[in-house]
């Protein structure tokens, strides 16, 4: 079935599913096929759970119902479809790339526009090569702007991701030593991440600059940019204010306050202001979004347990956020006792040894009280402070912290996803922890 006929069915669908358990009702099911699974062979439960079609690439499951769509490559026919879809619309997309802050930054940015425009926006992490066509396929005829989360580990995915979108406006968060085993180094993060800059540039579109960025400056001879940052030259002139409990921007006589806890989440609430302005979302209408936006997912979020404050980063992470969690951990202006627990970063190849030993340089050249460390990398590198704990194990950790009576401690959380540094919340405080 070709792509327009393929997309006249979709249009009688409640949406896009590649998930047995997660079906909707009426919605397309598309029988994906990985290296331990075969989506194929579920298409019968998709359509017992209430699925209105079910795309298949496998002549033997096919059935004759009209319900069994069969194609050459499920995988392609849901990326087609999903540009066709976009196209179909014909909505502004604005497409978010860079080494850190995505997420952050996305769900930023959709505060903003949402205050004027009826949005979809990547739910999630949803930002590789499958979780882009959904996301498009998330969008109706009542959506009125699309906010993509684009993500890549690899060189080429990121424009092979624009091509699937076909974005209009474009924003790179930063540059970072994130997925050194893909990219191979830093200059290789660099090339890929830009693959967006570049496609827009060819196809005429608008990008979005944060011009404090040396390697974003580059690209402002492009005649189609709008920067912000405190760089004079910049349409958004902004000053950040660092050092506080809560990241904030100063603009226009305004101070915008969020929930967010690190200075780098500063650069974050530029974009989205930069952007907002932009698109004539109403000024105060910024400022409101930008103060209601709470992070949860383990994403920069303040926690205050009793006498204790946490600061809850331990999603992700990489040589670069480490660092700059690190920096504004050092910076805070506070009374209290700093304890940073720090977990192993992965995806580094070869450069792990090294980028974990800086780590734990830096960090015990600042004025953190304990330092505990968690995980293969970190229990290699070389320590000379009596102020550094090394764990074998979580249960180590937790039993560590469990025995300890922490009062009036200021505590960083960070590290990689599969580290799940977030276990450790409820062996810190003695009472229960609460988000404020």
């Amino acid at each position: 079935m070709n792509t327009a006929r393929l997309h006249q069915r979709f249009l009688l669908c409640s949406g896009a599913n590649t998930d047995t358990r997660k079906i909707k009702q009426g919605s397309m099911y598309f029988a994906l096929k990985g290296e331990n699974f075969d989506g194929n062979l579920f298409a019968a439960d998709a359509l017992a759970a209430g699925a209105r079609y079910v795309v298949v690439d496998d002549k033997l499951v096919a059935e004759s119902s009209e319900q069994y769509i069969l194609v050459k490559n499920v995988l392609e026919s849901l990326q087609k479809l999903a540009l066709f879809h976009r196209n179909y619309l014909g909505i502004p997309i604005l497409a978010i790339t860079g080494s850190n802050g995505k997420t952050t930054t996305k769900e930023l940015i959709n505060a903003v526009l949402s205050r004027k425009f009826k949005t979809i926006a990547t739910h999630g992490n949803l930002n590789n090569h499958i979780g882009v066509p959904l996301t498009l396929l998330s969008m109706d005829q009542q959506t009125e702007f699309g906010i993509v989360e684009m993500g890549a580990n690899h060189p080429l995915e990121i424009a092979f991701l624009c091509t699937i979108a076909n974005p209009d406006y474009g924003y790179i968060t930063n540059f970072g030593k994130a997925h050194l085993e893909g990219f191979g180094s830093l200059e290789g993060v660099v090339k890929a991440k830009t693959e967006l800059y570049h496609y827009l540039q060819e196809e005429t579109k608008l990008i979005f600059l944060n011009l404090d960025d040396e390697v974003q400056q580059k690209h402002r001879n492009y005649k189609h940019t709008f920067a912000f940052g405190e760089n004079p030259e910049s349409e958004v002139q902004v000053k950040y204010l660092d050092g506080e409990k809560y990241a904030g921007v100063h603009y226009n006589q305004t101070d915008f306050i969020s929930k967010l806890t690190g200075n780098y989440n500063g650069r974050n609430m530029a974009a989205a202001l930069c952007i907002g302005l932009y698109f004539k979302v109403p000024f105060d209408e910024i400022e409101k979004a930008i103060a209601a936006y709470s992070p949860d997912n383990n994403r920069s979020e303040m926690i205050e347990a009793g006498s204790n404050t946490i600061i809850l980063d331990a999603y992700n992470a990489n040589p670069t956020s480490m660092q700059a969690a690190l920096q504004n951990f050092t910076s805070l202006k506070t009374d209290k006792q700093k304890i940073a627990i720090l977990g192993d970063m992965f995806e580094l190849g070869s450069s792990a040894p090294v980028e974990h030993q800086t780590i734990i340089t830096d960090a015990e050249n600042g004025n953190l009280t304990e330092i505990y460390l968690l995980g293969d990398n970190f229990n290699l590198t070389e320590t000379s402070s009596s102020f550094t704990f090394k764990f074998k194990s979580m249960e180590a950790l937790k039993n560590h912290l469990e025995e300890t009576n922490f009062n009036n401690c200021y505590f960083l959380i960070k590290g990689s996803r599969g580290m799940a540094l977030e276990r450790v919340l409820e062996n810190i405080p003695a009472e229960k922890s609460s988000k404020k």
